[in-house]
């Protein structure tokens, strides 16, 4: 199979409506990273249109884990949001920060809650998909493939991630790229090849805006200095 089947021949079966909706989604989504490099309060509404869009496609698609990440995505939004509104200059910028020690405990917690709880919920998923009903089905993880335990992992990663960057912590964007790049071969093994294409210019997007939060750091550091 060559690349340009790879990419497209999924979308022979799908409508117009989803292949417009993705592509939606993405554009907005990679809106959303660009005016997270600039930390413009611009990255908030731009985010939360790509990520409603995205519950209804990774709902369709069986991406259970980060269906739940999108949703958890945009409320953190709304909740982000608010707090760039509180500390915003008069360009809708902020400033930005290392994470400390009590909050890197938080995150590790939050990690580790998100994987117990997305593990339960594909636990329970043959019952779902059966109207939640657990008569004739076997409750378990033997219907899982590779893309689902990544999928699990990745939304853990985007989680604490997703809370450091309300909280203008520059190390938000290392969980970005690693998560970043464990989307693109997952997404393109089911069949989205346009999201795939947004991981991995994500990936690049989050190296640049890592670079660009540490400068931004250095430089009030020595404001303050001087």
């Amino acid at each position: 199979m060559n690349v340009q089947e790879l990419l497209f021949a999924p979308y022979q079966g799908y409508s117009t409506l989803q292949i417009t909706l993705e592509i939606t989604a993405a554009l907005f989504g990679l809106l959303s990273v660009y005016f997270s490099m600039k930390k413009s309060i611009w990255v908030y509404p731009t985010g939360i249109l790509s990520t409603t869009i995205y519950v209804y496609i990774l709902f369709v698609f069986g991406l259970l884990g980060d269906m739940l990440i999108n949703v958890y995505y945009t409320i953190m939004s709304i909740y982000g949001w608010v707090l760039w509104s509180r500390s915003a200059d008069s360009n809708f910028k902020v400033q930005v920060e290392y994470t400390t020690p009590r909050q890197w405990i938080i995150a590790g917690v939050l990690f580790t809650a998100s994987l117990l709880l997305v593990l339960l919920i594909y636990y329970y998923k043959p019952a779902i998909d059966n109207g939640f009903s657990t008569a004739s089905v076997s409750l378990g993880f033997a219907h899982l493939d590779w893309a689902n335990y990544l999928d699990i992992l990745t939304t853990s990663i985007f989680l604490v991630g997703m809370w450091l960057m309300a909280k203008r912590k520059i190390e938000n964007w290392i969980f970005w790229i690693v998560g970043d790049i464990i989307c693109v071969p997952m997404f393109l093994y089911k069949g989205l090849a346009i999201t795939s294409l947004q991981y991995l210019l994500f990936t690049v997007l989050a190296y640049l805006g890592y670079r660009a939060w540490i400068r931004s750091a250095q430089d009030t550091l020595e404001l303050g200095k001087s």
